[in-house]
């Protein structure tokens, strides 16, 4: 069996509406983190738009019911339309434990399986000082970013003062999320650290992680 870390972003007045479709697949947990889009102020004011908040919600899966999951929100939530938020799966390589690995596969007797690697989009991660995620997007869309949601959040070093290579550790921070063609992935990467990297105010630092499903990124796909 293979498992999937299932990640939805979708304007918060929807999250309803997922919740409902995890408790019809079955699905045994689900968090649920509060974003917001990264699209420039200048756009939205032009389109007489404001900011719209976001959930970033999250499960884990086997293959056929991620697959499911995928296909109820496109149905339901017309995720692979524009607008509508996007949704990808992160291979699972490790479970900690038979009684977890029960768990999220429904109680079944499973063996967990090694997922294929083989992956046209990657998810970058990147962990920054609070106020800067406009300068770490203004970096990465050149690079081929088309866009990305931001979650607030704290670090959690054990001594305040602790930093690493000037970046406070325990300091109020934000993740970015960006989901990107493989291709484009090392160059968004390259300039977010040449341009907001740790040695700047922004204090940027990211990683990526593999995607093997997506839905609601057309934009990216209709450059294929």
């Amino acid at each position: 069996m293979e498992l999937y870390y299932v990640i939805t972003i979708l304007d918060r007045n929807r999250r309803e509406a997922q919740e409902k479709i995890y408790k019809s697949l079955g699905l045994k947990m689900s968090l649920s983190m509060l974003g917001r889009g990264t699209a420039p102020m200048e756009l939205l004011s032009i389109r007489g738009l404001s900011p719209t908040p976001k959930v970033v919600m999250s499960t884990v899966a086997d293959r056929e019911t991620a697959k499911k999951l995928i296909h109820q929100t496109k149905v339901k939530l017309y995720i692979d339309i524009p607008g509508n938020g996007v949704m990808i799966t992160v291979p699972v390589k490790s479970v900690g434990g038979a009684q977890t690995l029960s768990y999220l596969a429904g109680n079944s007797e499973v063996t967990p399986e090694k997922p294929e690697m083989k992956f046209d989009y990657e998810l970058v991660c990147v962990i920054l000082n609070e106020g800067h995620s406009d300068e770490v997007m203004d970096a990465a869309r050149p690079a081929g970013a088309t866009g990305g949601t931001v979650i607030g959040a704290k670090g959690t070093g054990i001594m305040r003062t602790e930093k690493f290579s000037g970046l406070s550790i325990a300091s109020e921070k934000e993740l970015v999320l960006i989901v990107a063609k493989s291709s484009a992935k090392a160059d968004i990467m390259r300039v977010i650290i040449e341009k907001a990297g740790v040695e700047t105010s922004a204090g940027a630092i990211c990683f990526s992680l593999p995607i093997s499903q997506v839905a609601g990124i057309r934009q990216l796909e209709d450059e294929e």
